[in-house]
């Protein structure tokens, strides 16, 4: 996860699985191949039709969220946000 978004996310082992495994039973995922390597299992995800469509659903709220965040942003102008101290 770390090398294909450029360390911009970072996930423990358990963590990611945990993720992998629950997507999985919501149908977003699917092994897509499985290899053993160093008599470990390895396996290969992709995304189903159902998951990209689910993740160009949060891409889009994602972006609504921060294009409202940015434009609040603007709206302060100059100055200090409110609740900040000077």
């Amino acid at each position: 996860m770390e090398r294909i978004s450029q360390g911009e996310v970072r996930l423990r082992v358990g963590t990611l699985y945990g993720a992998l495994d629950r997507l999985a039973a919501e149908g977003l995922v699917e092994v897509a191949s499985e290899e053993v390597v160093d008599s470990r299992l390895r396996r290969n995800y992709a995304l189903t039709e159902q998951g990209a469509h689910r993740l160009e659903e949060e891409a889009r709220r994602a972006r609504r969220q921060a294009e409202t965040a940015l434009r609040r942003l603007k709206s302060f102008g100059t100055g200090t946000l409110p609740g900040t101290a000077t």
